[in-house]
């Protein structure tokens, strides 16, 4: 095909309960955890700008198993991205972050 190809410029599987646990990453080099349902994705290398896509999926509170969206997404920055969740009652046991750009 003589379309472009956008590749994933960082991903990452977590648990956000407790003290976040990275599960596998890729251009990840931590996960900050600011509140319940809240945690920001550090970039090991820094995006070229913030203009980029970022799809998230959490999901899996304790005793439950619901799939959240993101309630919203603070403003990203070239080295970092922020993502707050709509329970905001629990941390969620598996949340999966892509970054394109």
């Amino acid at each position: 095909s003589s379309a472009v190809a956008y590749g994933c410029r960082a991903w990452v599987n977590f648990d956000g309960t407790g003290t976040p646990a990275i599960r596998a990453s890729g251009n990840v080099s931590s996960i900050t955890d600011n509140g319940v349902g809240d945690y920001t994705v550090n970039f090991t290398t820094a995006m070229p700008d913030a203009n980029y896509s970022v799809v998230a999926t959490p999901g899996g509170q304790e005793g439950s198993s619901p799939i959240e969206i993101p309630r919203r997404t603070i403003t990203p920055t070239t080295s970092a991205v922020r993502m707050i969740y709509n329970n905001g009652n629990s941390d969620s046991l598996y949340v999966s972050v892509a970054v394109f750009r």
